[in-house]
């Protein structure tokens, strides 16, 4: 990949705008093409008002918008697209005129480039072998809007080489999407378990079995979704929904086909009336009618290899924002009750099968299980990949024990000289869970988490001792156990779009699995205290100043950093250094005599006036019991080893969770500022 990566989008309708200025945003370099300059100006128009509207929610700065609005070439000659990295399809569902599109393209780029189809009703492969290039060619199918929806789907068809893979995923990540790699077959893999639910729907709703209003209620409260399908069809629109169903009857059978209502409904040019009373004593007919279509199709899928049991839940939970996946409501409702709703479509439907995996996990008596963490050797390297970017990959039991296996794997590897730990998706960790810390406070069940935090520390000293070179990619947001996470390991590589932060204080507790022992042994007890105290994030170029970052390096530049620093020497991370004058005031609040009055509610001294009111009043938010022990921690573990310093953090681990002030601030995450009694 070049160092500055251009895309091109073809089409600057709706798609393709949004396409553009999500790349834009995440600071690609884009070259907006369509047919005419008035098309094109239009997108940009478009892109322009939509950054408006962010800034004036002060969801971005000026310099923000017109930085992306900068990045933004606009064309009607197709030849300008001839050096980029990769250029996106994106216009009409037309298959004639895509072929013709990319047969252009195809004589236009260079050999670099890789071509791609923003398609959802055709196959990949379709449009690859009209071109000269099949192993550069592959499907990048985005949800709308693409500039808000997190989600896409990379569809190598059977000749995209892995290289082209590589690539494209790396992109995908270049402009902060989740991606999940889907064969190339009808429907993908959102559209191919979705549409069932929609047309399942208007089946239910022409054999008179229910009203729309019956239908709506029943969908929403079956997959706990926000809107039902009725609503659903109205907003992306009637005629997608009738050319999706014929696409994918025709594929894939007629579970899968048009409704007969459906067509007249689009040539009506009229919306389904969703008012009326819902009838409740319909709602289990009509769930069960839903769940057989829309978790049948996504067991099939998955049967069929087209996507993971893993992905198939992150595209529903991403890109449709269902709060839980279809594989998750099958666990919900039992293996065995989701076989027999599944079974009866399959009476409805004489050409649907039961799905081999249904059948399979029937057999076992056991709920499905998920793979959260990923594993992968290159060239001597091992990436560690947490993957569960719907929880902003949040450590729970589950994701710290498959994180244990796959490092002792790499461990164990006599390969593998190096290993990459990193996070899928926007975040590299944004903590632990903290539903789990809450339910065992509840159930009296502290020693679960007290053995949770033992084995997470038990972990990260075995990433930080490590003979192999460990390092973590900070690429965007870490919180508390992420933090932990990153600075365990023996190096940090990051992207301007990093951070770190350790706001358990704020929460009710303290950083509990080495933030506060490994921080201070970086930048010294008063600052940590400062960024344990605080909560302030620490901000990539922050934490490469401070020494704690390795690298600093644009994104680009992530995959040949990581290379070069795993094949070279290993470095001591704990290393003396000279911490920059702009971080003086912060070290002086976190002096002894500062964290004293602070405690007491008085304002530290030493400071700018503004710098010290701004403090006191963060600190008086906090809980006073958390920061009581933080403080004594940090005067203790910097006397003494690392082991020796974790286990003074868990003697105060079962005090900490204990306090009414923690039940307070977990439960109050993300609700508001809690009122602590520091009891």
């Amino acid at each position: 990949m070049s160092s500055a990566t251009t895309v091109g989008v073809v089409g600057a309708g709706n798609m393709g705008s949004g396409i553009a200025q999500k790349l834009a945003m995440e600071g690609v370099q884009v070259i907006l093409a369509d047919v005419d300059m008035v098309f094109v100006e239009r997108g940009k128009s478009t892109i322009s008002r939509i950054l408006q509207e962010g800034v004036e929610r002060r969801l971005l700065s000026d310099e923000q918008m017109q930085n992306a609005l900068n990045r933004i070439a606009g064309t009607a000659n197709l030849g300008d697209l001839k050096d980029a990295d990769m250029v996106i399809e994106a216009i009409y569902e037309d298959e004639k005129v895509k072929t013709e599109l990319f047969t252009k393209l195809d004589a236009i780029c260079s050999d670099k480039t890789i071509l791609a189809t923003n398609t959802s009703s055709f196959y990949v492969r379709q449009f690859a072998e009209a071109t000269s290039r099949p192993d550069r060619f592959v499907g990048m199918h985005y949800f709308f809007h693409p500039a808000k929806n997190r989600l896409l789907e990379v569809i190598p068809h059977e000749g995209t080489s892995p290289e082209t893979i590589k690539k494209s995923l790396e992109i995908g990540r270049l402009h902060g999407k989740t991606t999940i790699c889907v064969k190339d077959a009808s429907g993908f893999c959102v559209n191919r378990f979705f549409s069932p639910l929609l047309t399942e729907s208007v089946q239910i709703l022409d054999a008179g079995i229910a009203d729309i209003p019956t239908i709506e209620a029943a969908a929403k409260a079956a997959f706990k979704i926000g809107m039902g399908p009725f609503e659903l069809m109205n907003v992306t629109g009637i005629p997608i929904s009738v050319h999706a169903s014929a696409t994918f009857g025709r594929e894939l059978g007629s579970m899968y086909g048009t409704p007969e209502s459906l067509p007249i409904k689009m040539e009506q040019k009229d919306l389904y009336d969703l008012e009326g009373t819902p009838d409740e004593s319909k709602f289990e007919i009509v769930q069960d009618r839903l769940y057989g279509a829309c978790l049948g199709a996504a067991a099939a899928l998955v049967s069929e290899g087209v996507a993971s049991v893993e992905d198939t839940d992150r595209g529903a939970k991403i890109g449709l924002r269902w709060r839980q996946g279809p594989f998750e409501i099958m666990n919900r409702l039992t293996i065995a009750k989701s076989c027999e709703l599944v079974e009866a479509m399959t009476k409805i439907y004489p050409d649907f099968t039961m799905p081999e995996i249904l059948l399979k996990q029937r057999e076992t008596g056991k709920p499905f299980s998920f793979q959260y963490v990923d594993y992968e050797v290159d060239d001597g390297i091992a990436f560690i990949t947490i993957n569960r970017p719907e929880a902003m990959n949040a450590l729970n039991e589950v994701t710290v024990n498959q994180l244990d296996e796959k490092f002792a794997l790499a461990e164990g590897d006599d390969g593998v000289k190096a290993i990459v730990l990193r996070g899928a998706g926007k975040a590299f960790v944004a903590g632990a869970d903290i539903r789990y810390f809450i339910n065992n406070i509840k159930k009296k069940q502290l020693d679960k988490t007290e053995s949770f935090t033992r084995a997470g520390h038990e972990l990260f000293l075995r990433i930080e001792n490590s003979e192999k070179i460990t390092v973590a990619v900070l690429d965007g947001l870490s919180l508390g156990g992420g933090s932990e996470l990153a600075l365990a390991c023996q190096a940090i590589v990051a992207t301007p779009s990093g951070s770190m932060g350790f706001p358990e204080t704020a929460i009710g507790i303290f950083p509990g699995l080495g933030g506060m022992i490994r921080s201070a042994r970086h930048i010294g007890t008063e600052l940590a205290k400062y960024y344990v105290f605080s909560g302030r994030p620490i901000s990539a170029q922050d934490a490469y100043d401070l020494g704690i970052v390795t690298r600093l390096v644009a994104p680009e530049k992530l995959d040949s950093t990581l290379r070069e620093l795993c094949n070279g020497e290993k470095l001591d991370k704990y290393h003396s250094r000279e911490i920059p004058e702009r971080f003086a005031d912060f070290a002086t609040l976190g002096s002894q005599e500062n964290i004293a009055k602070l405690l007491s509610g008085e304002k530290p001294v030493g400071v700018p006036e503004q710098l010290a009111e701004k403090t006191l009043k963060s600190i008086s938010r906090k809980a006073p019991i958390a920061l009581k022990l933080a403080d004594e921690l940090i005067n203790a573990q910097q006397k003494v080893t690392i082991p020796e310093a974790i286990e003074l953090e868990l003697k105060e681990l079962h005090h900490i969770f204990s306090t009414e002030d923690a039940l307070t601030g977990l439960t109050s995450a993300g609700r508001g500022i809690p009122q602590y009694q520091g009891k």
